[in-house]
C-alpha cells in the first residue's frame, strides 16, 4: 500500500466509490479508497437501489436529480449497463392530507427542475392496472425520471472509472486508527500499514458511529434494519415482457405503506416499518463476525403492510414468495445524510448517515469532491451539513428520533410538523410557567421553543395542516396584540458568543461584510464565503474596543461555533466563548414596550439615552447582569433581554404579572414576513449574496477587506444577478410556504424563498428571487401555490411600516 495520498476515502460502498469518482472527475487523481473487506460488502450489496426525487426542498430535489444524472453518465462512460432503469414512480393519494401534499409539492418540483405530473384516478388505473381501484383514491403523482439501479454494478463502475483516472483502491484494508500530525496531515493506520493524507473522508456506512469515535466524534446516526421480499414470476408481467412492453412504474400507496416494483418478472415488496416495529442495529459496534451478511426474516414487523398490500394489489396473493432480503443501513434523526466538514476537525469530511446510500451516493460524491478540491461544494449543502446537529444529539436521543422518523416515512409530511419522541429534552426555567399559559412547543437546537399559545394547557394540542387551522385565530390574536399593544417571546435557544482579546476588533472586522459598530451600539453583520454567499448572520454588539457579544440563530449553534473556531488567529489574541447555555433571551416588543419595561429597570429607556440599535448592561426586576438590546425581529419598538439563565422564570413571571401576553414562533414568522426581514437558510443562505438578498446596506466595501469582498465587487460590476422582492398574494384555504415557482406570462422566472399568511394584513406575503427587471413595485407576476396560479404583485419595501418608524419610536 502506498504511504501518502492527497485524499483517503475510508469505505468501499456506493458512497465511498462515488466520492472517489467525484474526486477524479474534478482533477484529484491522487486519491485512495480503503475497504475493510471487499467493495459493496456493506449495505450496498443488499440495497434495493431505488432512485426517488420526491422531497419538498429546492436544493435536495436538485441533489437527487443530480444522482440520477451522474449514474446515467457513468453508464455511458463504461459502455455497459449498471442496471439503471428510469421506469418512473407513481405515488397514490387516498386521503385529503396526502393529496394536499402532492398539490403543494408540484410547484417545488418544477422550480427545482424535477419532472412530475399529477394524475387523476382514471389515469392511475390506466397507468398501473395491477392496483385495485378504490373510491378513496384522490389522485396521484408521477415522477418520470425515478427508477432504480443495480447497487453493486454502479459502485463497481464508479470505482473502475476512478482507477482509470489514477485513483487507487485497496481492499481487505481495514482503517484501525487516525492521528492528526503536527504538519497538518492525517495518518491512517491500517492492517496493511500506514498512509498519510491531506484530506480524510469517512464513508463507512454501518460503522459510522464506532469509526467516528476514534477521532472523538459522536455522530447522530444509527443503523436501522429494513427488508424487502421478492415474489415468484407474475404471469401478467412475464406476458408484458414477451410483448416488449415497458415496466410498470414503481408504485407507492400510503394505504399499504410500501413500494412495489418489478424485479425480473416478479414483484419486489418493500414495506416501511412502523415505529413500534422498527429494529435498530449496531447501536455501539458492528458485530466482529458481521460482513456481507443478511439478517433473519421478520415478517411479524410488517404483516399489516403485507395484508393491506394484498388488498390493494391482489396479484401479490396469486404468487409465492421467492426471497427475503433484510439488512441494516444508516439513518439520521431527520432522514438526511451527514455530508460535509466534520465539526471540530480540520480536513476531515463526512459522508455518513446515508438513509439510502444509492440515492445519495452520486450527489454526495460530487459535492464533497468539489468542496475538497475547490473549497466550495457549488451549492448550498446546509440541509446535509453534519453541523446542523449540536451536542444535544446523544445516542439515546438519536435512537428514539430515528425510530420515529423512519416510522413516519410513509406518512404525508407537512412543513412545520413536530414529532413528540424524545421531547421535551432541554427546557428553560419558564417552561412550566408558559405551558400553564397554553404554550404549544416546537424544538430548536434541542430546546423547547413556543410555537403558539392556546387558551389553556388543556387546549394546547399541536395542529398542522396545509389548510386553514383552528389555532390560526390564536396566532392572529398574538400578532395583533403585539403590534397594537405589546407581547413577549421566549427565545433562550438563540446562539450567543462572547469575543474578547487585544486582536478581537481587527479579526472580526476582517470577517464581516459590515463595518463594526461603535461602542454601545449593535449592527447586523454577515459572514460571507469566498464566493460572496452568506454563510452566517450575527447581531454584533460592541461593549468596548475589543469586547463583543454575538447573537445568531438557534439551530446553527454548532455550525457557527465550528466556522468561527476555524477562522481564529493562532496567536491567542482573540478569545471566543460559547455562552449559549449560560444566557437566556426574552424579547419584548410593541408600542407599549417602553412603558412596560421602564418600571422594571433603572436604565433610562428614552430615545435620547437608549436609542434604537444600542445596547446596555443593567438590571431588570431582580435579575442582574442583563444585556438590554434595543432591537426587535417583529419590527416594533422593543428590547431583547439577554439574562443569566437562572433568572428566566422570574423575568417571564414579571411580564405575565404586568399583563403582557406571550407570543410564539408562528406569530414571529408572520411579523418578520410583514417587515420583509430575511431569515437564515431562506433569504440568508450560502448560495445567495447580500446584493441578491437586498441586504446591500449591510455591506461596506470602502477602505476595508473581508471574506467574499472580491466576489461581491465582481458581481456588482457585472450586474446580472437576481434580486429578492416581497410579494403580496391573496389567501385562500392554503398559503404560500417556500420554494414554490414564480411565473411571468406562463414562464418560470424565479422561486419563493419563504412565505406565509400575514395575520396583521390578512393576505399572504412571500419573498422571492426574480430577475432584476421584475423588481419594481407594482410589477405583476404569479406564484404556483397548491397547484393554483395565484396573482402576485411586488410591494415597496415591506407590508407593515415601510418607513420603519415603529422600532425607532
Amino acid at each position: 500500500m502506498q504511504s501518502h495520498a492527497k485524499v483517503v476515502v475510508v469505505g468501499g460502498g456506493c458512497v465511498g466509490a462515488s466520492v472517489l469518482y467525484g474526486l477524479t472527475q474534478h482533477g484529484c487523481t491522487d486519491a485512495v479508497m480503503l475497504e475493510r473487506t471487499t467493495l459493496t460488502s456493506g449495505s450496498t450489496w443488499h440495497a434495493a437501489g431505488l432512485l426517488v426525487t420526491f422531497v419538498r426542498s429546492h436544493n435536495v430535489s436538485k441533489m437527487t436529480m443530480e444522482t440520477i444524472r451522474i449514474y446515467s453518465e457513468v453508464e455511458k462512460k463504461i459502455g455497459a449497463s449498471v442496471g439503471l432503469r428510469q421506469v418512473g414512480q407513481l405515488r397514490v393519494a387516498n386521503t385529503q392530507e396526502r393529496w394536499d401534499e402532492f398539490l403543494s409539492y408540484v410547484s417545488i418540483a418544477e422550480a427545482a427542475g424535477v419532472p412530475c405530473k399529477l394524475l387523476t384516478p382514471e389515469e392511475i388505473a390506466e397507468l398501473h392496472p395491477l392496483l385495485n381501484q378504490s373510491e378513496h383514491i384522490r389522485g396521484g403523482i408521477l415522477h418520470t425520471e425515478d427508477g432504480y439501479v443495480n447497487p453493486a454494478d454502479i459502485t463497481m463502475a464508479m470505482a473502475r472509472l476512478a482507477r482509470e483516472k489514477g485513483a487507487k483502491v485497496f481492499q481487505n484494508t481495514e482503517a484501525q486508527a487516525y492521528e492528526k500530525l503536527e504538519n497538518g496531515l492525517w495518518k491512517v493506520t491500517t492492517n496493511q500499514g500506514e498512509i498519510t493524507c491531506e484530506h480524510l473522508v469517512f464513508a463507512t456506512g454501518n460503522y459510522a458511529r464506532e469509526n467516528a469515535r476514534r477521532v472523538g466524534l459522536d455522530l447522530p446516526c444509527i443503523p436501522i434494519v429494513h427488508q424487502y421480499w421478492t415474489t415468484e414470476t407474475v404471469p401478467l408481467l412475464k406476458e408484458r415482457r414477451a410483448q416488449g412492453l415497458p415496466e410498470f412504474p414503481i408504485l407507492r400507496d400510503e394505504d399499504y405503506g410500501a413500494y412495489l416494483r418489478e424485479d425480473v418478472g416478479g414483484i419486489q415488496f418493500g414495506p416501511y416499518e412502523f415505529t413500534k416495529d422498527l429494529k435498530l442495529f449496531a447501536e455501539d459496534r458492528v458485530p466482529p463476525d458481521f460482513g456481507a451478511d443478511l439478517l433473519p426474516e421478520d415478517f411479524d414487523a410488517v404483516q399489516t403492510q403485507w395484508e393491506r398490500a394484498i388488498e390493494r394489489v391482489p396479484t401479490l396473493a396469486e404468487v409465492g414468495i421467492k426471497a427475503n432480503t433484510r439488512g441494516p443501513f444508516q439513518m439520521t434523526p431527520d432522514e438526511l445524510p451527514l455530508a460535509g466538514p466534520a465539526p471540530g476537525q480540520e480536513n476531515l469530511w463526512l459522508a455518513e448517515g446515508m438513509p439510502g446510500g444509492i440515492l445519495w451516493g452520486g450527489t454526495v460524491g460530487e459535492r464533497l469532491a468539489r468542496w475538497i478540491v475547490d473549497g466550495d461544494p457549488g451549492m448550498d449543502m446546509s440541509e446535509l451539513d453534519p453541523r446542523r446537529f449540536s451536542d444535544y444529539a446523544s445516542k439515546r436521543w438519536t435512537m428514539d428520533k430515528v425510530r420515529e422518523t423512519w416510522g413516519n416515512h410513509m406518512n404525508a409530511h407537512i412543513p412545520g410538523e413536530d414529532f413528540p419522541n424524545a421531547r421535551p429534552m432541554k427546557t428553560i426555567g419558564s417552561y412550566d410557567l408558559l405551558s400553564a399559559h397554553g404554550a404549544v412547543w416546537t424544538s430548536f437546537n434541542g430546546y423547547e421553543f413556543p410555537r403558539w399559545f392556546a387558551k389553556s394547557r388543556e387546549d394546547a394540542v399541536p395542529e398542522h395542516s396545509f389548510r386553514r387551522t383552528n389555532h390560526m385565530e390564536r396566532v392572529q390574536e398574538e400578532v395583533r396584540t403585539t403590534r397594537d399593544v405589546a407581547g413577549f417571546i421566549e427565545m433562550s435557544p438563540m446562539t450567543k458568543f462572547t469575543l474578547r482579546g487585544p486582536g478581537a476588533a481587527e479579526w472580526l472586522d476582517g470577517l464581516m461584510a459590515n463595518k463594526l459598530p461603535k461602542v454601545g451600539r449593535m449592527t447586523l453583520s454577515l459572514l460571507l464565503n469566498p464566493k460572496g454567499g452568506m454563510d452566517a448572520e450575527y447581531t454584533v454588539v460592541r461593549y468596548a474596543e475589543n469586547d463583543f457579544y454575538l447573537v445568531s440563530t438557534p439551530n446553527w449553534r454548532a455550525y457557527n461555533w465550528d466556522q468561527l473556531r476555524r477562522l481564529l488567529p493562532n496567536d491567542s489574541s482573540v478569545l471566543l466563548e460559547d455562552v449559549s447555555e449560560q444566557l437566556g433571551v426574552i424579547a419584548l416588543a410593541g408600542p407599549k414596550a417602553r412603558e412596560i419595561l421602564q418600571p422594571l429597570t433603572d436604565n433610562d429607556l428614552s430615545n435620547e439615552t437608549f436609542p434604537w440599535l444600542s445596547a446596555q448592561m443593567g438590571e431588570v426586576g431582580y435579575a442582574k447582569g442583563v444585556h438590554l438590546l434595543r432591537v426587535s425581529y417583529t419590527g416594533e419598538l422593543g428590547w431583547e433581554l439577554h439574562h443569566p439563565v437562572g433568572y428566566n422564570r422570574h423575568l417571564v413571571d414579571l411580564l405575565l404579572k404586568a399583563g403582557v401576553k406571550p407570543f410564539g414562533l408562528e406569530a414571529l414568522e408572520s411579523m418578520r414576513l410583514e417587515k420583509s426581514y430575511r431569515a437564515i437558510n431562506r433569504e440568508i443562505c450560502k448560495d445567495m449574496t447580500p446584493y441578491e438578498a437586498g441586504l446591500d446596506r449591510f455591506v461596506v466595501t470602502d477602505g476595508r477587506d473581508f471574506i467574499g469582498k472580491a466576489a461581491l465587487l465582481k458581481q456588482k460590476k457585472e450586474g446580472a444577478y437576481r434580486r429578492l422582492v416581497t410579494l403580496k398574494l391573496p389567501f385562500g384555504e392554503t398559503s404560500v410556504m417556500f420554494d414554490e415557482g414564480v411565473y411571468a406570462q406562463g414562464k418560470l422566472i424565479g422561486r419563493v424563498t419563504s412565505g406565509g399568511f400575514s395575520y396583521y394584513c390578512n393576505h399572504d406575503i412571500a419573498m422571492a428571487l426574480v430577475p432584476q427587471n421584475m423588481t419594481a413595485p407594482g410589477t405583476k407576476m404569479q406564484v404556483l401555490v397548491h397547484n393554483e396560479m395565484r396573482d402576485a404583485v411586488v410591494i415597496d419595501t415591506c407590508a407593515v411600516d415601510p418607513a420603519n418608524t415603529r422600532p425607532r419610536a
